[in-house]
């Protein structure tokens, strides 16, 4: 266990964390992780992305940027993690969008609440769909409903209905606007990993962008990039090197009064910008 917190980061716009290659028919598609594919915010970016917030704020040469992000020779006092995937928006005809996640994704969640001092915070059952299924939260009105359908993009899964509270309630620790909070019992839905796995995989967001000359407005330059779309749900941890708890206390200070952080490519065309909420020991998520 380390002394740390967690930043939840809900997209407020489309987010492109890019992977600086091509892919197939894709030009610019998204990082992912090596192993399983799913989109990730590598840490080196996230830390960039802090850096140039609280940068922005305080200088670059202040001595509080350099004691909590370091300086070229020298380490700063907090480290930053991968930003982690866990909730996907997903086209669906059960209403506008559905938010995926799999039980890969809930167990690793778990470790890493762990892993800050969260453990109080891992007494959830991660549920485990069938073949073929989802797993969706029971709500009030529809207790004694029985099984239904539930479409997601061009697929059909049979809908189970599973008690979810506790863990629809840790997930919103991470979700700094309560009005997403209220919605979330309605929209979250568990797929098995494969499943998953598909819709990160080919579900995603691919957009045309075009550079014209500018007297003649023909094109110089078409391609297509990959995007996580906005309401996507990630996560980063931040871990106090030993003796450092101070600079985690001032960057904490800092995100509660200014949580918009801007990450990836495309700030100039109001990509990346994402709110974050802290989800620590101190009582919780904040205010």
């Amino acid at each position: 266990m380390m002394k740390g917190m967690v930043l939840g980061l809900l997209a407020e716009t489309a987010l492109h964390p890019g992977s600086g290659q091509t892919g197939g028919a894709v030009d610019l598609p998204v990082s992912r992780e090596a192993k399983t594919g799913y989109p990730v915010i590598y840490g080196s970016g996230m830390k960039g992305a802090l850096r140039d917030k609280w940068r922005r704020a305080h200088g670059e040469n202040s001595a509080q940027t350099k004691e909590i992000f370091g300086e070229p020779d020298t380490a700063g006092g907090l480290a930053v993690t991968d930003a982690r995937l866990l909730l996907l928006p997903v086209r669906s005809l059960n209403g506008h969008f559905k938010l995926a996640t799999c039980p890969y994704l809930l167990r690793r969640f778990k470790r890493d609440l762990a892993l800050v001092g969260l453990s109080n915070s891992t007494c959830w059952e991660v549920p485990i769909p069938g073949e073929g299924q989802a797993i969706i939260a029971v709500r009030e009105e529809d207790k004694r409903e029985e099984q239904r359908k539930l479409y997601l993009e061009e697929f059909v899964y049979e809908a189970e209905r599973q008690d979810l509270d506790a863990m629809i309630k840790i997930i919103s620790k991470l979700i700094k606007h309560d009005e997403v909070k209220q919605y979330l019992k309605e929209q979250l839905v568990i797929l098995s990993d494969d499943d998953f796995g598909y819709f990160t995989q080919y579900g995603l967001p691919v957009v045309a962008r075009n550079k014209l000359d500018d007297n003649t407005k023909t094109s110089k330059n078409l391609w297509y990039e990959e995007q996580l779309p906005a309401d996507t749900l990630l996560y980063t941890m931040v871990l106090a090197r030993t003796g450092k708890d101070k600079a985690m206390d001032k960057l904490r200070e800092f995100l509660k009064g200014s949580p918009y952080v801007q990450v990836g490519g495309n700030e100039t065309v109001g990509q990346g910008w994402c709110i974050v909420e802290i989800f620590d020991g101190q009582g919780g998520a904040t205010a």
